[in-house]
């Protein structure tokens, strides 16, 4: 039924490798959000620092760029490990893998009493959240029928919205729950939810099975699964996986190294708003909590809403251009926001445009990055493209400090200046378009 929307040509057993597959990314991802809404509350704890104490928040933002660094490259050493795995010992096997190390060491990180302990656990996690992509796209990829695997990838993609909204809405409760000296430390109770995700294990286990190209390519390649030396001994393999990693490379510094600073820099607009009503800092403390968490939901709406423009405008043009077009938005909808984010109103309209652009990106590397690669090195293509980019990208959380709390130190927002600086790493993905192989309407490889 190629004609036919590409829902109705999925059998019982597709719909199970996409949901399962969704919700693993989904859990990932609400982990990955837990990490960015609970970072500030806790280096503030952990640093014994008094919220409001404007000559230490460039401090704060300094340790909090050191956390996320750790995460990020946990998050690239975890997933180039276990995106070889995939390839080696199996999809399914490794996405379990996956699960069992991030939401252990999600759950460890509620024991942190420093910030340097707090970065270790942040490390292992990242081990963990690494290798859910690429085993997720690839066994997606190989499993569905090639007229839905697009469409399949960009909903695959959209649960991160998803996931994050599941987060922002864990954080809004939390901060109603702090602000009621029902609980007195949200951020450590954040990470103790965001140790459930083991429990989808079990339905990985017993629901799931290897794809069968991955069980042809296994027979008939058995030394070759994995191997790190043929992706670039092999010039078609190497230019996809440089260009890909590139891609990877702006986009995850504009998310990771930018994009989630949007709540520090919130924190600092609502700080005024409610200090005009000469709240307590109890409350005050409850109340940023809880428009933190409304802030990331409006974000992720309009992120949501971004995976799937993506996802048909794609289909409808070409890939290449997709990706142009999404880069120099982002790179716009960003820096408008850290420059002109002042008033309580612009909550409700900025993050969500620059979320509809940002994740939009994601969604390329949902769809794109499968096709760049055979099956045989699938998994590893993918996890390097993804995971390497993330990796090198976490000079762009410390830089993104450094900017704030040394080069801009002496402006009255230094946050500001060092966001906008930031945005123009979005002009790497753009500057190697030029290289990218077009793959829409194409076979994977093989």
């Amino acid at each position: 039924m190629p004609d036919a929307p590409w829902y109705r040509q999925l059998t019982r057993y597709h719909w199970i490798v996409l949901l399962v597959s969704s919700a693993g990314w989904l859990l990932d991802c609400m982990d990955q959000q837990i990490f960015g809404l609970a970072r500030r509350p806790a280096i503030l704890e952990l640093l014994h620092v008094r919220p409001g104490d404007l000559a230490m928040s460039g401090k704060v933002t300094e340790y909090a760029g050191y956390a996320t660094m750790m995460f990020m490259i946990g998050w690239a050493v975890g997933g180039v490990f276990f995106g070889i795995l995939g390839d080696r010992v199996g999809r399914v096997k490794t996405m379990m893998l996956s699960v069992l190390c991030y939401s252990a060491f999600t759950g460890l990180s509620v024991f942190s009493t420093g910030v340097w302990d707090f970065s270790a656990y942040r490390f292992l996690t990242g081990l963990g959240v690494g290798g859910q992509f690429a085993v997720g796209v690839a066994l997606v990829a190989e499993v569905l029928p090639a007229s839905a695997r697009p469409f399949a990838l960009g909903a695959l993609q959209s649960c991160s919205a998803a996931g994050n909204v599941l987060a922002a809405i864990i954080g809004i409760v939390l901060g109603n729950l702090e602000q009621a000296h029902v609980i007195s430390s949200s951020w450590r109770v954040m990470f103790i939810v965001g140790a459930l995700p083991a429990l989808l294990v079990v339905i990985i286990m017993r629901k799931l099975h290897e794809p069968e190209q991955w069980v042809k390519e296994k027979a008939e390649h058995r030394h070759k699964l994995g191997s790190m030396s043929e992706l670039f001994s092999d010039p078609r393999w190497r230019r996809n996986a440089l260009v890909g990693f590139a891609l990877a490379f702006a986009g995850v510094v504009g998310l990771w190294g930018i994009g989630y600073f949007s709540y520090d820099l919130l924190s600092s607009v609502l700080d005024k708003y409610f200090r005009a009503q000469g709240l307590p800092e109890n409350v005050i403390a409850g109340k940023k909590t809880i428009w933190t968490g409304i802030t990331s939901l409006v974000q992720n709406s309009g992120a949501f809403l971004g995976v799937y423009a993506f996802t048909y405008f794609t289909q409808r043009t070409s890939r290449r251009l997709a990706f142009a077009i999404a880069f120099v938005m982002s790179m716009l909808a960003t820096a408008f926001l850290f420059w002109r984010l002042n008033t309580f109103s612009d909550v409700f309209w900025m993050p969500p445009l620059m979320g509809f652009f940002q994740l939009a990106l994601y969604a390329g590397y949902a769809i794109y990055f499968p096709e760049l690669f055979p099956t045989r090195l699938r998994s590893t293509g993918t996890s390097f493209c993804y995971n390497v980019g993330r990796g090198v990208a976490a000079v762009g959380p410390v830089g993104l400090g450094l900017l704030t709390s040394r080069v801009y130190a002496g402006s009255a927002e230094p946050l500001r200046y060092a966001g906008i600086t930031m945005c123009l790493v979005f002009l790497i993905g753009l500057a190697v378009l030029p290289w990218a192989p077009e793959t829409k309407g194409q076979p994977l490889p093989e």
